[in-house]
């Protein structure tokens, strides 16, 4: 029985470790003031017929904070990418020097990082809310072994450890929240 319950426990952790990468991609779509490459991960464009993410098309770098240049492969893309860029309803204002894209990232009002800060809080209950679902399968199976013959305390016992993942993994998804609020609220 113990094995059975081992199963559970890694389970359960693998499930709640996947939706912490999760969350933690999904905060990387919100910008902080600073200019970030992966703000751009989102942007695909028409590539020979295929849609095509933006970073397998260009080299895009981060000059200095406030500027993201991106420099596609072939010359002939250069449109292409200032709309792809542009359609992504990213905020961004690419700007087209003939050699690469130039896009310069604004500042943050106020009002902007507060509202990226209810975003960030609203994605930290998604990942928690996974992390309970995840909670209740782990828990639905501990009671499937108990009705096999795994003895009450055991039980007991397995449910507190769920408890005791579910824990840890909520306090790391708050860190994760506080260090992204900080990021953003930081001018």
């Amino acid at each position: 029985m113990t094995e059975e319950l081992n199963i559970v426990f890694s389970d359960a952790n693998e499930q709640m470790s996947k939706s912490i990468d999760h969350f933690q991609k999904e905060l990387q779509s919100i910008r902080a003031g600073k200019a970030n490459p992966s703000m751009l991960d989102s942007v695909k464009l028409d590539y020979y017929g295929s849609e095509t993410p933006l970073s397998q098309v260009a080299n895009i770098n981060t000059p200095d904070a406030r500027t993201i240049s991106v420099q596609p492969w072939e010359k002939n893309l250069l449109e292409d990418v200032a709309t792809a860029i542009t359609y992504a309803n990213l905020g961004l204002n690419p700007q087209n020097n003939g050699e690469m894209i130039i896009i310069s990232v604004p500042p943050l009002t106020e009002e902007r990082r507060q509202d990226l800060c209810k975003k960030c809080r609203a994605e930290g209950e998604n990942a928690k809310v996974s992390v309970r679902n995840v909670r209740k399968d782990a828990m639905d199976q501990i009671k499937g072994l108990q009705k096999d013959g795994l003895s009450e305390d055991m039980a007991k016992t397995a449910e507190g450890k769920v408890e005791g993942i579910v824990k840890n993994f909520t306090e790391q998804i708050d860190k994760i929240i506080s260090a992204k609020e900080a990021d953003i609220m930081s001018v």
